[in-house]
């Protein structure tokens, strides 16, 4: 807001308009001490630790998934009813914060949204084995106020930030996606093995929301404007056309929000890259849910470990995949902003391609992962963290699509739909599928580990088939990004 620049009275006979288009004239520019860089990074700081809370809450619960699966003694369907129903309330309140995002405060958005969901995740903590559906309504409050978070924060980073710089600090941002989610489950192992009471797992990420919650209030600027060059450009012509309306003449450029709704239904490059998008979030959720229980009965199988008869099991699998999880994404979303960066100067396409060609490896690497997962545990680990590399370059690729073919106007709302409908087809569902899936099949004969096992693992290859599905959803979106992306600057 300090940057703005200060008119001075216009003179006798000049209007307010004229004095703001003649830019070059102003006289008196007024300079923050501090600098704007500065408080910008600042901003993105704060930011980015709210994104790794977000997602270290995210999975704490796939992290001792197989310790709550014996507190309160449920079946596969029902363990993964636990991250749909998070994962549904988070959509369906994805597109309510986009719209108040775009018209009132995001900083107080964010905030209430961090206490609440802070407070429900630790309320959580103390629900005992009678009361099952009381922790699955608490995930779901969990996911409300982690959507006022995903819809509003990536807007801030697009309002400070040009479209070269914004790809970069969008990659940082989406770091911590990977990061966060690998943290969360190193936290949930973690605390569940040095406590013997994995219920301690909830009570971590609350205490890191508080500091969130003050670091916010006290180094997030109340208002943001967006500061691109271009912007600015706009905002003068946009004054000097204000300064000449006639009273009670609104202006053509206001819209509804169901207008913005059917823009973004009209716009190509959206709906396909938002479609592989989903196919992503498909394959990354139910990866994220059953990874670590689907390695534990490749290992019952092959004997390495003894079966789980305490409450309090072996939870180096979660370990292992949390670490993968942090690595892979690090580099993954540091290859694909790279990637891009370098590409976008050769090739128009190159983004939607860079998607596309990581799922088709990604969709590869996790059907190796099925084959080999009887006879080796280390090779599976190897695929699995090849099959999550491909997936994490996708992140601030896919974001970065979005903010340059919508206008800024309704980037909030998109950011929004895009949220609802790649969790409604996405991971929302592939948890719950996977589990009804494994049930099914190990209701066709007696129980065994090798039943178990074999059950995860044909369910789990309905992941590989609609990965590469992703890679053509994204394949598609080439076909169209270069004139909704002219659109949108026009």
């Amino acid at each position: 807001e300090n940057t703005a620049l200060q008119l001075q009275p216009p003179s006798k006979g000049q209007s307010y308009g004229a004095a703001a288009a003649q830019g070059t004239r102003c006289p008196a520019v007024s300079v923050s001490r501090n600098s704007p860089a500065t408080r910008d990074c600042l901003v993105v700081a704060v930011l980015c630790f709210g994104n790794l809370i977000n997602f270290m809450d995210w999975c704490i619960v796939p992290g001792i998934l197989l310790d709550i699966q014996k507190y309160f003694g449920l079946s596969d369907e029902k363990t993964g009813l636990l991250q749909t129903v998070f994962t549904l309330c988070y959509m369906l309140a994805a597109p309510i914060f986009g719209y108040l995002g775009d018209r009132y405060n995001r900083k107080i958005i964010l905030g209430a949204g961090i206490f609440f969901w802070s407070g429900v995740t630790l309320g959580s903590s103390f629900i005992t084995e009678s009361y099952y559906r009381i922790f699955v309504l608490s995930r779901g409050l969990v996911g409300i106020g982690t959507a006022s978070y995903s819809t509003i924060a990536p807007t801030i980073i697009a309002d400070l930030f040009e479209e070269g710089k914004r790809t970069t600090v969008l990659s940082i941002f989406y770091l911590f996606i990977p990061v966060g989610s690998g943290c969360g489950y190193l936290l949930a192992a973690g605390m569940a093995k040095s406590t013997g009471d994995w219920h301690w797992a909830f009570r971590v990420t609350p205490c890191m929301g508080g500091l969130a919650l003050v670091l916010l209030i006290l180094l997030v600027p109340h208002r943001i404007q967006r500061r691109t060059a271009r912007h600015r450009a706009l905002s003068i012509s946009g004054t000097r056309r204000r300064a000449d309306e006639k009273p009670g003449v609104h202006s053509t450029a206001k819209t509804t929000w169901c207008q913005d709704v059917g823009s973004l239904v009209k716009n190509c490059s959206f709906v396909w890259s938002s479609l592989g998008l989903t196919a992503m979030a498909f394959v990354t959720g139910a990866l994220a849910t059953w990874v670590p229980l689907f390695l534990y009965r490749a290992q019952l199988v092959q004997g390495i470990v003894p079966p789980c008869r305490q409450e309090s099991c072996n939870s180096s699998n979660s370990l292992i995949f949390g670490g993968i999880t942090i690595g892979t994404g690090i580099l993954g979303v540091i290859a694909g902003a790279e990637a891009a960066r370098r590409l976008r100067k050769v090739y128009d396409t190159a983004d939607p391609l860079i998607c596309a060609t990581s799922m088709f490896i990604s969709a590869l690497c996790l059907y190796t992962a099925l084959l080999v997962a009887q006879t080796s545990i280390l090779s599976t680990f190897i695929f699995i963290a090849f099959g999550e590399l491909f997936l994490s370059v996708n992140w601030a690729v896919v974001t970065d699509i979005l903010l340059y073919v919508v206008t800024p106007r309704c980037q909030s709302t998109a950011i929004a739909l895009q949220i609802l409908v790649s969790h409604l087809l996405g991971d929302a569902g592939s948890p719950y599928l996977i589990g009804a899936l494994s049930n099914a099949l190990q209701a066709r004969g007696p129980e065994s580990f090798q039943r178990g096992f074999g059950s995860m693992r044909h369910s789990f290859a309905v992941c590989a088939f609609v990965g590469a599905l992703g890679g053509a959803f994204f394949l598609l979106t080439s076909l169209y990004i270069e004139e909704d992306r002219r659109e949108a600057k026009r």
